[in-house]
C-alpha cells in the first residue's frame, strides 16, 4: 500500500489499479536487419511464424516492480473454426503466455497464464493474444478473458519491446458511462511500449498464408 492508502497501479491487473480504484497486470529504422533470416522468413523456409522468449521489462507506472512475461506461441493458419468462418482465420495460432508481475509495496507475487489464439507477424514486430486460463486469487476474474501482447525483436543497441493491453489501454465506458477494460479482440494489442530490461524475445516472420482452396 501507498502511504496515501491506496493500492498501488499494477501491470497484471486492473483490479487493482488506482485508476479504477480497485487487482496483474523499438521498432528500429528501416534498414536492413543484421540477421534477415531472423526476422523474415527466406524462400526455403517453411517454419510457421512464432515468438519465443521471456523477459523482465520496465513498467513505467510500477517503476519498482518485477514484472515478466514469457511466450511459446506458434502459428497454425485456418486451424480454429468459428460460426461463419469454418475454415478459421489465417492468424490462428497455438501456445501459453504466463504473466509475473511482483509487486513490490506488498512483496506479493501475482501469476496468470493463458492460451494463444492469434498471432501475427511483420518484419521484427509480432502481436498475439491469449484467453486466460488460470490466475490468481487477485486476479481470478481474468479467467475467460483474451489479453493482447505486441512484441519487437529488437537488434544491436536497441533493446526488445513489449506492451499489453491493459491498465492504461483497451478503455470503454459501461452504460452508466463508467470506464471498463473489455476483453480484447484476437490479435489487438498496443504498440510495444514496455523496454526490457533482461531476457529477450525472439521473432520469425512469415507472410500471411493463402486462403483455403476448399
Amino acid at each position: 500500500m501507498h502511504r496515501n492508502g491506496t493500492r498501488p497501479r499494477t501491470a497484471i491487473g486492473v483490479t487493482i489499479a488506482a485508476v479504477l480504484a480497485a487487482g496483474l497486470v523499438s521498432a528500429g529504422a528501416a534498414a536492413a536487419p543484421a540477421h534477415p533470416d531472423r526476422h523474415h522468413a527466406s524462400p526455403g523456409d517453411l517454419r510457421p511464424a512464432s515468438v519465443a522468449g521471456a523477459a523482465r521489462v520496465f513498467y513505467a507506472y510500477s517503476p519498482d516492480d518485477t514484472i515478466r512475461f514469457r511466450f511459446d506461441a506458434t502459428a497454425k493458419p485456418f486451424s480454429r473454426p468459428l460460426p461463419g468462418l469454418p475454415s478459421g482465420l489465417p492468424t490462428d495460432a497455438t501456445g501459453t503466455v504466463r504473466i509475473s508481475h511482483h509487486v513490490a509495496a506488498q512483496n506479493v507475487t501475482v501469476t496468470a497464464e493463458g492460451r494463444v489464439d492469434c498471432l501475427v507477424t511483420g518484419g521484427r514486430t509480432a502481436t498475439l493474444t491469449a484467453v486466460i486460463t488460470r490466475a490468481d486469487p487477485q486476479v481470478a476474474d481474468w479467467v475467460g478473458t483474451r489479453r493482447g501482447f505486441s512484441v519487437t525483436d529488437g537488434r544491436g543497441p536497441a533493446p526488445d519491446r513489449m506492451g499489453f493491453s491493459w491498465d492504461i489501454v483497451n478503455f470503454d465506458t459501461d452504460g452508466a458511462g463508467n470506464p471498463t477494460q473489455p476483453s480484447a479482440g484476437t490479435c489487438l494489442a498496443p504498440a510495444p511500449f514496455a523496454p526490457v530490461l533482461d531476457g529477450g524475445f525472439r521473432v520469425h516472420a512469415t507472410p500471411l498464408p493463402p486462403k483455403p482452396t476448399s
